[in-house]
């Protein structure tokens, strides 16, 4: 015999299960990547299909809303005004590790949604600012520039959405110590 489906709550359920769709969503495109079958998302939050789809009628709405609380982490580290730009990219790339829907918002060019667009380019203004400040570049070298610091930060999002989930922490840690030394340098060295 199948389980019982749980009662309809009409309307008052939609936030939670907004919010459980997007818990679900970062954690299914985790650990199976971004093409996974929307289906799944569905299942792992315990809703139909159909109320996926109310919420979230395309894939990369879904992945918006994930990169949208990404986004949102960022900014609230980086509101702090003694965060240096390392510590945001410390928090960016382990999200980079984490969720493969932040991975593939990072490289928007397969989409025309310009809200994409917009949240990305949040990310980008965030770290601006950052090297702007003197006292918030971290270690960045001085002639590091933002498009620096975003085509590193897009080189390893390309790398990571060629890396199985289970060792995407790894591999992330390993290649942006990397590129982490480009945009250091040897500060020992001048």
């Amino acid at each position: 015999m199948a389980a019982p489906r749980p009662a309809n709550r009409g309307p008052k359920a939609a936030p939670g299960n907004r919010a459980a769709l997007i818990r679900a969503a970062r954690m299914v495109f985790a650990e199976n990547g971004f093409d996974v079958p929307l289906s799944s998302i569905a299942r792992a939050a315990g809703v139909g299909q159909g109320v996926l789809y109310r919420h979230f009628p395309t894939r990369e709405s879904i992945a918006l809303a994930v990169f949208e609380e990404n986004i949102g982490e960022v900014e609230a580290i980086a509101a702090d005004p003694e965060t240096t730009v390392d510590h945001v990219l410390e928090v960016i790339v382990a999200q980079l590790a984490a969720s493969a829907a932040f991975v593939a918002m990072l490289d928007p060019t397969g989409t025309d949604d310009p809200r994409i667009f917009d949240v990305a380019s949040r990310l980008v203004d965030l770290i601006s600012r950052k090297l702007e400040d003197p006292d918030r570049r971290g270690a960045m070298r001085a002639e590091v520039t933002s498009s620096d610091v975003v085509m590193a930060v897009a080189m390893l999002a390309a790398i990571l959405t060629k890396t199985d989930p289970s060792s995407r922490a790894d591999v992330a840690g390993r290649a942006w110590s990397l590129l982490e030394r480009g945009l250091h340098g040897d500060r020992d060295a001048r």
